[in-house]
């Protein structure tokens, strides 16, 4: 039987590889690393997270925390390597970012039916192939997709938040506490008043930003903007996003703060933590001048600066059925963020999904029917969905999945009913082998 190609190592990649792997299907894996990274990239590894080390919130009543136990559930390869890698961050699946990757590495590395090459590819081969090459895809492959499609990409920027070590952290104007006091308290919550709010977001809509061709403010997805960004759509932007105080509490007044920074652990050994929604393209001086303005990072060491990125998408609906596939030659299929899902844990079912589907065709079995009463199957639906006109990435959320036939007043409770749901579905898809 021909091998399935695959090509891209990230997560949906590595997910499609070891889905497929696990059917008995060979899989040949095709990475550009370690010959050649995008600008985003430093290790050698697969998967590797190149913005936030979380895969987001982990409870049912989360759309995301859903789809996650949706893949926990079909055994997914991304799924097992984070809880096997998890670092505390209350309510969210964060991860040891380095562990994670060479765990995933190491399992892809030594799976019987996978062969991995490394080498750039800058053609669409013929199928049985799925393409994950992510919002980083390389120049040559990506004209080489546009080529294919004969249809012009679009695309959006994306940015990575800074960095700092734990020890230069300012303790004395910072608390532990998980928003809410839900779960531990592993957030460390940087407070500033009013006055030093003003002048923090003064001199950050006015740093001087890193060079980025064509950048505008509309191409900016939603769900990964720069902070400076952010900060130029009104003076309490912020505060209403990454900054909000609410459910915090500063122990040294008893009050709820102005405004809060929030650092989450980045690493296993808690050495390292990034600044919370701090995705930016600021110059790197200019970083290190305005973040050093937050109080409880008067004197922070910088391990690595925020960084900006080119991220591109397909015209999916117009392109890709449900099952990630060209409409045209279903052996030829997509997956990851540039079929236009956002975020780890989605990027990794799109893998997931166009791995499974590909084997029962590819193997002569029928095709896997995950309903839109699912998370996995929403997204799938909604890629492929042509009645979109404006066509954006999107995050899993429930108002893409098929609502409850009763109606359930209390959001939390509505949410937990649709999850069960959902899951009953996915146990029985399980328990039939899909």
């Amino acid at each position: 039987m021909t091998p399935v190609k695959v090509i891209g190592a990230g997560l949906a990649g590595a997910e499609a590889a070891w889905q497929l792997a696990q059917r008995g299907l060979q899989v040949e894996l095709y990475e550009m690393k370690p010959e050649k990274k995008s600008p985003a990239h430093h290790t050698d590894t697969f998967a590797e997270l190149v913005c936030s080390n979380s895969l987001r919130g982990d409870r049912l009543e989360n759309a995301v925390g859903l789809l996650k136990e949706e893949l926990r559930r079909l055994d997914s390869l991304i799924i097992s390597c984070a809880d096997g890698t998890r670092v505390e961050a209350g309510g969210c699946l964060a991860v040891d970012r380095q562990g994670f990757s060479d765990l995933v590495t190491e399992k892809i590395r030594s799976h019987p039916n996978i062969t991995v090459i490394s080498r750039e590819m800058t053609q669409v081969p013929e199928g049985p192939v799925i393409v994950a090459t992510g919002p980083l895809t390389s120049d040559a492959l990506s004209r080489a997709i546009g080529e294919y499609f004969g249809e012009d990409y679009l695309h959006f920027f994306d940015a990575a938040a800074p960095l700092v070590t734990a020890e230069s952290i300012d303790m004395e104007k910072a608390w532990w506490q998980s928003r809410y006091d839900r779960g531990t308290p592993d957030y460390i919550n940087c407070a500033m008043d009013k006055e030093e709010y003003e002048a923090f977001l003064q001199a950050l809509i006015t740093a001087e930003e890193a060079p980025v061709h064509g950048f505008e403010d509309k191409n900016v997805f939603e769900g990964c903007m720069p902070v400076e960004v952010m900060g130029r759509r009104g003076p309490d932007t912020l505060r209403y996003g990454p900054l909000k105080p609410v459910g915090l509490t500063d122990p040294k007044t008893g009050k709820e703060p102005y405004a809060v920074v929030q650092l989450r652990q980045d690493n296993a050994s808690g050495t390292v933590f990034n600044l919370v929604g701090f995705q930016t393209h600021l110059k790197f001086p200019e970083q290190k001048r305005v973040f050093s303005m937050i109080p409880a990072l008067r004197n922070a060491e910088f391990v690595r600066y925020g960084v900006m990125h080119r991220n591109t998408f397909l015209q999916s609906p117009r392109l890709l059925d449900r099952f990630y596939a060209d409409r045209r030659n279903p052996l030829v299929a997509f997956a990851g963020q540039m079929t236009g899902v956002e975020g780890y844990v989605e990027s990794a079912a799109s893998g997931y999904l166009a791995a499974v589907a590909m084997a029962a065709r590819v193997q002569g079995r029928p095709m896997p029917q995950f309903p839109k009463e699912t998370a996995i199957g929403a997204l799938g639906l909604y890629i492929s969905d042509e009645s979109v006109q404006n066509f954006q990435p999107m995050n899993i959320n429930f108002s893409i999945i098929a609502p409850l036939e009763q109606r359930i007043r209390k959001k939390a409770e509505k949410n937990l009913a649709i999850a069960n749901r959902s899951l009953e579905i996915i146990d029985g898809l399980a328990a039939q082998g899909v």
